[in-house]
């Protein structure tokens, strides 16, 4: 099966990081809308502070983990592309080279992010004497996913794996 975009050769950990960078704007965007949003529903419901309600803080994480999410598989399915990956020509394709369902898209979501999360909550639970280690602890979880981009042949990152999607660079044709 022919590929819709033949001049499209596997996206390398630096194009990657590049459009990381930069969709770190609207992902912080979208989690101040969920902010606001979530802000305005407490008030309306007569809780002008969270923090006294213990449910609170694990569904704001939650929500706020769906908002973002939303954002980039709204975007990946629409046209494979987020924001930060329109300027370097970056698309998410399925691993044949056609566009990627809605289900391979969230998967690849949930594969790239929910490692680091859940590994970032559980060395929370431990006690250490500093508190910044179960951010490197994710951190380096996270790295590791985009780090086996390295490792793999055709330069697909392990949630791009785990989901049956590669992330392509288109190049032209000349």
């Amino acid at each position: 099966m022919s590929s819709p975009f033949p001049h499209a050769v596997p996206a390398h950990l630096g194009w990657r990081l590049l459009a990381l960078v930069y969709d770190l704007f609207p992902a912080l965007a979208v989690l101040l809308l969920f902010g606001a949003l979530a802000t305005a529903l407490a008030t309306g419901l007569g809780h002008a502070d969270l923090s006294d309600l213990p449910w609170a803080g694990p569904l704001l994480a939650l929500g706020a983990w769906a908002f973002v999410g939303a954002y980039f598989v709204l975007s990946w399915r629409r046209g494979g592309q987020t924001l930060g990956m329109r300027p370097w020509r970056l698309r998410v394709v399925a691993a044949d080279g056609r566009p990627a369902t809605a289900r391979a898209l969230a998967l690849r979501y949930a594969a790239a992010t929910l490692p680091a999360l859940l590994l970032l909550e559980a060395a929370g639970l431990l006690p250490w004497a500093d508190r910044r280690l179960p951010f490197w602890i994710a951190g380096a979880a996270a790295a590791a996913g985009l780090l086996w981009s390295l490792l793999d042949g055709e330069r697909a990152a392990l949630h791009d794996r785990l989901s049956g999607t590669r992330l392509v660079r288109l190049v032209s044709a000349a």
